[in-house]
């Protein structure tokens, strides 16, 4: 542990903090217009709403706080550490972002409590003082006092402003006017006006929500963040939600509905000696919001910089560099103060008021969805020692988002088209860093494994089931030819699931397994460059019996029993057809559809389509062979091509064949037009096979029925005499399936 840079405050800074952005520039300046506008009953519901987001991620952190150590930067180490550095980078350059231009939002507000200087100044001289001549000087001596002294001098100087701030709205609930003493104003006859105005009020409102988690970017300067941070965050985010319901009663009984709209510092003509206090209230308030978002600002740029979340090596060292007596990010705090003061000098920060609250709003929204996934993820890992609730949670996040749109729907747009640029570049520089976070992963394993119970229940109960292929190819020959994972990825893409099994030859032994893990992730990456949609794996077994054996027997991993089994081999040397044969009779004691592919070295040809080869004789493989080739035709490989069906048929049975074909198309059971269908009466000295080459020796592929008893007499034979034909996939149908 290092020593060096010991950790010194306790929960006291953490609520300090949160409290003094919550009951900030936003409550002295605005809570009596939104009154005015809204009356009592309407800003409470806008209170409420607004705790709506605030409290379920207040919760949120605490559980997450208690469950592991919450390094330096807050609510960025909690994003990052819970979704991945890519996203917790993106999130948390906008999270800075947010904070930096808050400290701007908050020094320009300090200025309004000189508005008697601004009013004097220009009665007596005729002259307009420009509000930066305050401004500028105060955010100055901010940076001065963060750069020079750290959140050491940071916190104790909150404590004064924060004392100052208590002391302000006390003497406004002490104070009195003749409009409270005339007033028969309660809680019976209270108002809800203007409910149209309602979300341009909670816009203008929803900033001073957002003080809730400052105390959390303190995180790194913490003793005991797993206490500090839940009980200080949660004690002031309920604190700041009682003050403002009592602010906005005493608002509302103490001053008429047109003085409410017209003084921005209505409070000042409620409050005892409401002239002095209530100004040196806002510049508490706002100096200690500025305060708290210039000690919490750095060090969430400072944990960025130090996971690497910048493009340059030199940046990151440069921005990550700390005093070596107490840690302080002297640099990230440089970086912070001119950000702010470039907002200061410009005197206006409406135009991006709205955009800020947007980042705190993902901010927010992020964090509850990652106490929601760690809820529904079950990891046995997540342990915290205080727990929301999931739903409390899934709230937060979905209140969030709404949220966002309620009040802009074209800046939150623009938020998330910003927060996606970041990624975009982000994800570009750090390529190295891709992965799939354990969050998403064992939030997406509880859903499986739901989704696959709730199947296999209701699967049980149909008595007609829809059929859909869930095949399982097994290979050895996987680094050899590829024609066998494509077929199943062609099934897979659109209507049919796929497993595929790389055979490695073997006893299971610790120098096969470890074969085994070499060669899994030598497949995943060699398939990582194409849309795949296959789920990959090995399987070691001493020979192809027991391999196909075991692979019969496993789940499928779609929530239904697996129905179909893919063989292959090279048609140039079928040395592993006798196997394949050997085993059919195995497969086939199953209920299992067997395909055995014979793969042509021959590329190809998508566009020229596939060519599916029926008889009379074999009806029961038909409508398998012209299902799977409207599922193989599905894949964007075969956009140009298309299917074409070869009948072979006697002369005495050709009016009777070409009724039933016609009958399939005008239905709409068969996906082809009539033009698409070739009827051949077949020449009693032509073989079949002989037919076939002829008209299919351009085809991208050639399906063909396979006969057990046929198999069984032929053996390998069977397979033999299609040299002209490229690719060829032979099809035996457990059971004639319904085109329906």
């Amino acid at each position: 542990m290092d020593t060096s840079n010991p950790k010194k405050f306790g929960t006291a800074p953490v609520f300090f903090t949160a409290i003094s952005t919550i009951l900030g520039a936003i409550l002295f300046l605005r809570f009596g217009y939104a009154v005015g506008t809204l009356g009592f009953w309407g800003v409470v519901l806008l209170i409420l709403l607004g705790h709506v987001v605030t409290i379920p991620t207040a919760l949120a952190i605490s559980e997450i706080a208690t469950n592991k150590r919450v390094e330096g930067g807050g609510e960025y180490f909690i994003i990052s550490r819970s979704f991945g550095l890519n996203i917790g980078a993106t999130i948390g350059i906008a999270l800075f972002l947010s904070q930096a231009i808050s400290v701007a939002f908050y020094v320009i507000a300090f200025t309004e409590a000189f508005e008697f200087l601004f009013n004097y100044i220009s009665e007596s001289f005729g002259f307009t003082l420009p509000r930066q001549a305050i401004s500028l000087p105060v955010m100055a001596g901010l940076a001065v006092l963060i750069i020079k002294k750290g959140a050491n001098l940071g916190v104790k100087a909150l404590y004064v402003v924060v004392g100052i701030l208590f002391f302000s709205l006390v003497m406004f609930f002490l104070g009195n006017t003749g409009h409270a003493d005339a007033s028969t104003f309660n809680l019976a006859k209270a108002e809800l006006r203007n409910p149209q105005d309602f979300f341009v009020v909670f816009a203008i409102i929803f900033p001073a929500f957002t003080g809730m988690t400052a105390g959390v970017g303190l995180s790194g300067d913490l003793k005991k963040p797993s206490k500090a941070i839940p009980l200080g965050t949660t004690l002031a985010t309920f604190s700041g939600m009682i003050v403002y319901f009592f602010v906005v009663f005493k608002l509302a009984k103490s001053a008429p509905v047109q003085d409410l709209l017209e003084h921005q510092l209505i409070m000042a003509r409620v409050a005892v000696a409401g002239v002095i206090v209530i100004p040196l209230g806002l510049a508490a308030s706002t100096i200690s919001s500025a305060l708290g978002s210039v000690m919490v600002a750095p060090r969430t740029l400072q944990a960025l910089a130090l996971d690497k979340a910048f493009p340059s090596s030199r940046l990151n060292g440069w921005l990550g560099k700390a005093t070596a007596k107490d840690n302080e990010p002297v640099n990230a705090s440089l970086v912070t103060s001119i950000i702010a003061f470039v907002f200061v000098a410009v005197g206006d920060v409406n135009a991006v008021a709205s955009i800020i609250s947007m980042f705190f709003m993902v901010t927010y929204g992020s964090l509850c969805l990652i106490s929601f996934l760690n809820h529904f993820g079950a990891s046995p890992s997540y342990r915290p020692s205080f727990r929301s609730r999931w739903y409390i949670s899934f709230a937060g996040f979905v209140a969030a988002v709404w949220i966002m749109f309620k009040i802009s729907t074209v800046y939150a747009l623009l938020a998330f088209v910003f927060i996606s640029l970041i990624y975009l570049y982000v994800d570009h520089y750090h390529k190295s860093r891709k992965g799939f976070s354990s969050i998403f992963a064992n939030a997406l394993f509880q859903l499986n494994r739901n989704l696959q119970v709730l199947l296999q229940k209701k699967q049980s109960k149909k008595e007609h089931k829809e059929w859909r292929p869930s095949a399982i190819c097994i290979s050895k020959s996987t680094f050899k030819r590829d024609k066998a994972f494509r077929l199943l990825n062609w099934i897979s893409y659109k209507y049919g699931f796929g497993t595929y099994l790389h055979h490695i030859v073997g006893y299971y032994s610790k120098s096969t397994v470890q074969q085994a893990h070499e060669e899994h992730k030598k497949l995943i990456e060699h398939v990582n460059s194409i849309e795949n949609h296959v789920y990959i794996d090995t399987l070691i077994s001493p020979s192809n019996t027991s391999a196909i054996a075991q692979a019969i027997q496993i789940p499928g991993i779609a929530g239904m029993e697996n129905n179909m089994i893919i063989f292959e081999y090279d048609k140039e040397n079928p040395k592993d057809l006798p196997e394949i044969i050997d085993n059919f009779s195995l497969v086939n004691s199953g209920d299992f559809d067997i395909a055995i592919l014979g793969s042509s070295p021959r590329e190809i040809q998508y566009k020229n389509g596939i060519h599916v080869w029926i008889n009379s004789f074999d009806s029961e493989n038909a409508n398998l062979m012209i299902l799977l080739s409207f599922i193989i035709l599905g894949h964007p490989d075969w956009k140009k091509g298309q299917i074409k069906i070869f009948n072979i048929c006697r002369q005495e049975d050709i009016e009777k064949t070409h009724a039933a074909m016609k009958e399939l198309v005008t239905s709409g059971r068969l996906p082809i037009t009539a033009k698409n269908i070739k009827l051949i009466v077949q020449d009693p000295n032509v073989s079949t096979r002989a037919i076939i080459n002829k008209n299919s020796v351009n085809a991208g592929l050639t399906l063909i029925g396979l006969r057990e008893e046929l198999l069984k007499k032929e053996k390998e034979k069977f397979f033999e005499g299609y040299g002209d034909v490229g690719t060829v996939l032979f099809v035996h149908s457990k059971q004639q399936k319904e085109i329906e």
